[in-house]
């Protein structure tokens, strides 16, 4: 286990700025916005805003104000943000991200977690956090070879939690991919799981029962129009990553818009995205979790990884191929 300091080199942000400079823009049909996916004009003003405000070596130093580590698994070197509860006996608490997100997202409420008192609470219902990247995201290492499986995943976590950290027992949070993780933990090491919650545990529907109540059959065709509206994404990083990410290694203007869209789609934002996530939040996101280290392709291969290489993996928990997560 070591510190990490964050420290992007100039060249790569200089890059960046010449990409951003030199997008060659599609066409869009008039008056149709988001109808046919991002909207034109919003990702011209996100990508100026990218290009000549957006300040990286503020979030920089912000992001350094948190104290980061990284540690040896077999699942490679796993980046995380440790901070310590400030109760008397804080419960550790490992919070885990999906795709397209990051570990930044959880930084907010780990002030709350670890120091409820300072925010109202109890003292005695504090959290020692330990909000981590999941293998290829963000400054965890990525993958090599085949097979880094939401099971491995999971076996790489509890090795950090418990041989790394020396924690016996613990808490685990996640969404998205991470809930998979959860999922797996849950399954693998009940006896050191204090408790589990996710963001995300539907699978796909199978066999639909006929005795199914009004609010199943409602959460049914919720899930069945889900996967018709907004699935289209999942089957080509759960099929056919290495495509994709030729043009969105390639791209930052492609890659924001990649994922721009599921922020404004998947937020309580009624329509506007940055009534939930400013542009700083959401290029902190984009800059953190892909682009800086080109991490776009071994995010999208752990879809497939667990898709199509390892379903036996899939035990009810998140991911791409859950619906509603």
């Amino acid at each position: 286990m070591e510190p990490l300091t964050i420290a992007v080199p100039d060249d790569v942000l200089d890059d960046l700025t010449t990409r951003l400079a030199r997008t060659r823009w599609p066409d869009a049909l008039p008056g149709t916005g988001w109808d046919y996916g991002v909207d034109l004009g919003y990702l011209r003003e996100l990508a100026t805003y990218w290009e000549h405000a957006f300040d990286w070596r503020a979030r920089e130093a912000a992001l350094n104000r948190w104290p980061h580590y990284l540690a040896g698994t077999d699942c490679g070197r796993i980046h995380f943000v440790l901070e310590p509860g400030k109760g008397p006996d804080p419960v550790p608490l490992l919070l885990l991200h999906g795709w397209p997100s990051s570990y930044v997202q959880m930084l907010k409420i780990i002030p709350p977690l670890t120091d409820p008192a300072a925010h109202g609470g109890d003292a005695a219902e504090s959290f020692t956090v330990v909000a981590a990247s999941l293998p290829g995201y963000g400054f965890s290492d990525r993958p090599t070879a085949p097979g880094m499986s939401v099971a491995r995943m999971a076996s790489c976590f509890h090795t950090l939690m418990t041989e790394v950290l020396g924690f016996q027992r613990y808490a685990v949070r996640g969404s998205d991919l991470g809930a998979g993780v959860v999922s797996q933990l849950g399954l693998s090491h009940p006896e050191a799981l204090i408790g589990i919650h996710t963001g995300g545990t539907n699978p796909w529907l199978g066999e639909v029962p006929d005795d199914l109540s009004e609010a199943e059959r409602e959460f049914v065709a919720n899930a069945q129009r889900w996967a018709r509206d907004e699935m289209a994404y999942a089957m080509e990083q759960t099929t056919k990553p290495q495509t994709l990410a030729y043009g969105l290694n390639d791209s930052p203007v492609g890659l924001a818009a990649w994922i721009v869209e599921k922020f404004r789609r998947w937020s309580d934002c009624d329509g506007d995205v940055e009534r939930s996530f400013t542009k700083d939040e959401l290029l902190t996101n984009l800059a953190t979790t892909c682009w800086l280290f080109r991490a776009f392709g071994e995010a999208a291969r752990a879809d497939f990884e667990d898709h199509m290489l390892r379903p036996d993996s899939r035990a009810g928990g998140g991911g791409p191929w859950s619906p509603l997560s």
